[in-house]
């Protein structure tokens, strides 16, 4: 349907195209102007209803947005930003240019203007940027058949009605009532009898990682978030907690790569700035490559002594890069988890130790059949590939499993000791294990 909706653009039939777009749901429509010509685009959606052009707008990105507040009337703008929920308008808020801002700001209320500018000073990343003032608040005083009558009245205009939230005069928030509650008890009852006092909450200026790590934990579908005095100042729903997580997990594998984060699309990304993100690590990783050749000038006469050693350094650095790799991927991913602490460090030791043990010899028993019995290599050679083999698996794993840990330790983000780090280390750690059984082995010195 989309592809005959962007042909009747092109063609000019917009009325057909309108009707026929009128048939998808917002985030469809959204799609379809996303693979719209920037004219086409505006015209289609200024021809939507008026009813669906809110949702649409929300749905679209950064780039069609500033498109199309720079083409509409400040009154169609008003609407759109009057219709949005509070969090939604905020996000769009903080990824325009200031010269946008400022016009919305311009056309919006006092009391708008001055929640706006409030919300926009909160650290990026906390709490108080991911929030929302669209919450039900109640009364203790109630009764249920009040509070019921309250939320009929008022929850059209609330991001969620599922939780309802209990304050004070002074605001603070003394307890939660799900909607659940409220439907199967009596009408007699008041708030204060069916709350939760022991209400799980945030403060404005938490980390959004930890606040992920809390609906997780407790499969929230919304979280109140307070200030220091105990205030409640708004609620962080599901639908945005699932854009953190996407976010933190795209910027963990950036890490993983040894590149910079990044929150901009690949394709909008100019190639000067893809390469500044990435040339400090590459260099970094270079650099301390430099380690892995001063290794082999110190054996320099070993290799001399017995060439074919040579043939086997690529096997032996690139298994223990990958063993060193698959350790470190878990335990970053069971560290984001929250199944691996600080404290499980010895038990991950452990465990990686008895692991590498099994495949490094499974490895090595393969590897030894393959050279001695189908290649004919030298039995001590052999015997050093081997055995240099299982102590690398061991040495990788051990490492790719702790110093995710260690970072930890040290305030610096697990993800960063992924596989370019341990790789670079495990490379050095091959060639002098490689280096030293040679030596004994073959008898070199």
């Amino acid at each position: 349907m989309k592809e005959n909706i962007i042909e009747l653009m092109e063609n000019k039939k917009y009325t057909q195209a309108r009707n026929e777009a009128m048939k998808l749901n917002a985030v469809d429509i959204a799609e379809l102007i996303e693979e719209l010509e920037t004219d086409h685009a505006l015209i289609l959606f200024r021809m939507l209803q008026k009813s669906i052009t809110v949702e649409v707008f929300a749905n679209l990105s950064n780039d069609n947005q500033q498109a199309i507040i720079n083409a509409i009337t400040d009154r169609e703008m008003n609407h759109i930003m009057d219709e949005l929920y509070f969090d939604d308008m905020i996000d769009i808020l903080e990824e325009m240019p200031s010269i946008i801002v400022k016009k919305i700001l311009k056309n919006s209320k006092e009391e708008k203007r001055r929640l706006i500018n409030q919300f926009l000073n909160y650290p990026a990343n906390s709490a108080g940027s991911l929030m929302t003032i669209e919450y039900v608040g109640l009364k203790k005083e109630m009764t249920l058949k009040e509070a019921m009558a309250y939320i009929k009245k008022i929850g059209i205009d609330r991001e969620t009605i599922y939780n309802c939230y209990v304050m004070a005069e002074n605001r603070k928030l003394e307890g939660i009532v799900s909607l659940r509650k409220l439907v199967i008890s009596d009408d007699d009852k008041t708030v204060e009898d069916i709350m939760v006092r022991d209400v799980i909450k945030v403060y404005t200026h938490d980390d959004q990682e930890e606040i992920a790590h809390v609906f997780k934990k407790y499969d929230f579908i919304a979280l109140p978030v307070v200030d220091k005095e105990e205030r409640l100042t708004g609620i962080i729903t599901i639908d945005d907690i699932v854009d953190v997580i996407e976010k933190e997990n795209t910027e963990d594998f950036h890490k993983m790569a040894a590149m910079e984060p990044s929150e901009d699309e690949y394709l909008d990304t100019s190639v000067f700035t893809l390469s500044k993100r990435r040339i400090v690590w590459l260099l970094a990783l270079m650099l301390s490559a430099i380690l892995t050749g001063s290794i082999i000038s110190k054996f320099e006469y070993v290799l001399k002594s017995v060439v074919g050693l040579a043939v086997f350094m690529p096997m032996l650095m690139g298994t223990g890069g990958n063993a060193g790799a698959q350790s470190s991927t878990l335990i970053i991913r069971g560290m984001a988890l929250d199944e691996i602490e600080l404290e499980d460090v010895f038990k991950v030791v452990f465990k990686e130790f008895r692991v590498s043990i099994l495949v490094g010899t499974i490895l090595s028993v393969v590897n030894f059949i393959r050279l001695f019995y189908f290649q004919g290599v030298d039995l001590n050679i052999c015997i050093t590939v081997c055995l240099t083999l299982i102590v690398v698996v061991i040495i990788a794993k051990i490492v790719g499993g702790t110093l995710p840990i260690i970072a930890s330790k040290f305030k610096l983000d697990p993800a960063i000791m992924a596989s370019p780090m341990i790789t670079t280390i495990v490379d050095a750690v091959s060639l002098f294990v490689y280096f030293s059984m040679a030596t004994y082995f073959l008898g070199i010195g």
